[in-house]
């Protein structure tokens, strides 16, 4: 049976760096940091003090002050995403809506809801008053059900958990739902809203958060000698994936094709990566081969490179174990050193960085970088600091997260 080809015709986020994809697209070529002292609460007795937050948001200006009772942070930073990208595809004028489907990604779901109940169960007097909500507001499953109900998509859902690569194995499963003749179109992403006491306070026990709280706009460093660990951030990403000529019939923008996927496991810790990096060299060889490319053809490449000790060093010798001389030649950027690790969100904000670089041919910088990690190979060709301009036909993006899992997603310059 032949397979479907799948494009992209919608984008939409709210991170750190802005409140839509031209905003944030702006931000990250200009080389900001998204990086600043913690306002959502009091920081000042933790490890880590400072985050990248989303800037300026309300979400009751967005919902109303009714409706955003029942909705999570984390639930309302997916719709907000989802929404600039329904509307970005023009999805309002696709009829069978049965035909559309939505797979959505969070690690952790409403974990703000669930701690504020926690705490107002402790101060009480132990007469068990939960909000009817709690429940509602914290599974993980509850954006892709808002986003489905918010806009009568009938077709597959469901969310995916699979830690910081939740939304690239989304967008990798609602690939095959449409080259497979599931659905026609499908609403995928991510989105985190962690940085509360209980997300930072549990990062910091693992040791993985930096902590320059004098300077938090240069701490997350990928690559870089003085890196000392990733900086939490929040935010949703989305994309709407179409079968291609359905897209064609109704005069969508395609802003680019997918060609390759894949995700496989490290099977050898839970939360440190292998050091040999078998599971990442195995998933760049799995995506080039479901593209049916060589490492030779990629031009671009977004890695996960948090600015932790031991992943950036196993990535890197990976990444260059998988693609050989390629590894040198491909020109890369570490954007979470501007947007923060977004965690399950990371997936899909980095996907959609690879999609604007094809569309634009700007490639974001990776900021903070002053020196190589004399474990990391000074050959590879990072984007240090300052933007490049480039003919980009072929991005791959790839993330990895607790538990060993690993996925990857190569996207093309579209062609007839």
């Amino acid at each position: 049976m032949s397979q479907r080809r799948v494009v992209v015709t919608g984008l939409g986020t709210l991170n750190p760096m802005g409140h839509n994809t031209e905003e944030s697209w702006a931000n990250l070529l200009a080389g900001k940091s998204g990086a600043a002292p913690i306002k959502q609460f009091d920081a000042s007795l933790f490890k880590t003090q400072f985050a990248c937050e989303i800037k300026d948001f309300s979400g009751a200006d967005v919902f109303g002050r009714k409706d955003v009772r029942r909705l999570d942070p984390v639930m309302q930073y997916a719709l907000v995403a989802s929404d600039e990208a329904i509307a970005d595809a023009k999805l309002e004028e696709v009829e069978n809506k049965k035909r559309i489907g939505v797979f959505w990604a969070s690690g952790i779901g409403g974990i703000t809801t669930l701690q504020h109940e926690v705490q107002s169960f402790e101060k009480g007097s132990g007469t068990p008053r939960f909000n009817p909500f709690l429940v509602p507001k914290m599974i993980v499953d509850a954006s892709a059900g808002n986003i489905s109900i918010r806009h009568g998509f009938r077709g597959p859902t469901g969310a995916f958990v699979t830690a910081c690569a939740s939304s690239t194995h989304c967008i990798g499963l609602a690939y095959d739902q449409i080259r497979l003749n599931r659905a026609d179109i499908m609403v995928v992403g991510g989105a985190e809203a962690a940085i509360n006491e209980v997300g930072v306070g549990a990062f910091n026990a693992l040791k993985a958060l930096s902590t320059r709280n004098e300077d938090p706009a240069v701490a997350s460093r990928p690559f870089d000698k003085d890196r000392d660990g990733f900086v939490i951030g929040e935010g949703a990403a989305s994309l709407i994936l179409e079968d291609y000529e359905h897209a064609k019939a109704r005069g969508a923008k395609i802003y680019a094709e997918i060609i390759g996927v894949a995700q496989n496991a490290d099977a050898y810790h839970i939360t440190a990566p292998d050091p040999d990096g078998h599971g990442v060299i195995d998933v760049i060889k799995l995506a080039l081969e479901d593209a049916n490319i060589q490492a030779e053809d990629l031009d671009y490449l977004n890695p996960h490179s948090t600015s932790t000790d031991l992943g950036d060093i196993a990535e890197s010798n990976a990444i260059i174990k998988a693609l050989g001389d390629a590894a040198f030649k491909v020109k890369m950027s570490a954007t979470k050193s501007m947007t923060g690790h977004m965690i399950s969100a990371a997936g899909a904000m980095e996907s959609l960085i690879c999609i604007k670089t094809i569309e634009t041919g700007e490639i974001a910088p990776t900021i903070n970088f002053q020196e190589f990690d004399p474990q990391i190979d000074s050959r590879l060709q990072i984007t240090p600091n300052v933007k490049q301009s480039a003919d980009v036909q072929i991005a791959m993006n790839m993330n990895y997260g607790f538990g060993g899992h690993n996925s990857a997603v190569i996207f093309k310059k579209i062609t007839e």
